[in-house]
């Protein structure tokens, strides 16, 4: 396994007050907040294989989002889009039906929209025909999924369905991820990305965007 930055492990290791003492640090050094953000999620996604493989439960999970909760409140106003800045297209976001959990849809979401995007947050639980009916209305470059249980498969399965039973697949692409999701998942339910972090979701969605 690749070793882990002192900030990761800091998260890892559910150290609150050192995780906040060293996202200042960065911020105050002038590191990009999306690469301090992304090194966090890194902290989360090991989370998510200990949770796999059992050695972290779901308590600790939590806590460890709690704690992702109170960093992204730390690097909301230097990852929030400028006033008048131009938007760079229509994300739409939400994590599938069954799964009420919001961590790692609200990084994306904060990062997609520190990039530029406008996003349609449709929050946790959230039902197919409401994915498709966001992608018909907004008419978004993608529509991301976010998944953190392996028994919320099927709405992934179902989400795409839907999208495709509505003619809308053609002109929207479509993204999964969290700690339950996989390029094997993407592949088999029909998605055309799959993000391991949230940074790889803001770099997916920036290649969307047609060139001026």
């Amino acid at each position: 396994m690749q070793e882990l930055s002192p900030l990761t492990e800091a998260i890892v290791g559910f150290r609150e007050a050192e995780v906040k003492r060293l996202v200042a640090e960065k911020m105050a050094a002038g590191v990009p907040p999306e690469e301090v953000l992304a090194e966090c999620n890194r902290g989360m996604t090991e989370l998510g294989r200990r949770f796999s493989d059992g050695s972290c439960f779901l308590p600790e999970l939590m806590y460890g989002g709690m704690i992702m909760k109170s960093v992204t409140a730390q690097l909301g106003p230097l990852l929030s889009g400028r006033p008048g800045r131009k938007s760079s297209g229509t994300i739409v976001m939400g994590a599938v039906q069954h799964d009420v959990h919001d961590i790692g849809k609200d990084i994306v979401v904060l990062m997609l929209r520190g990039a530029g995007f406008e996003v349609i947050d449709l929050g946790v639980d959230v039902p197919p025909a409401k994915f498709a009916d966001a992608a018909g209305r907004h008419r978004p470059l993608a529509l991301g999924m976010s998944v953190l249980l392996t028994t919320c498969f099927r709405s992934v399965a179902e989400t795409v369905a839907a999208v495709r039973e509505a003619g809308l697949r053609e002109r929207v692409k479509i993204m999964v991820g969290g700690a339950a999701a996989s390029d094997l998942l993407a592949e088999s339910t029909g998605c055309d990305f799959y993000g391991k972090t949230a940074l790889d979701g803001v770099h997916f969605a920036s290649g969307l965007v047609p060139v001026q």
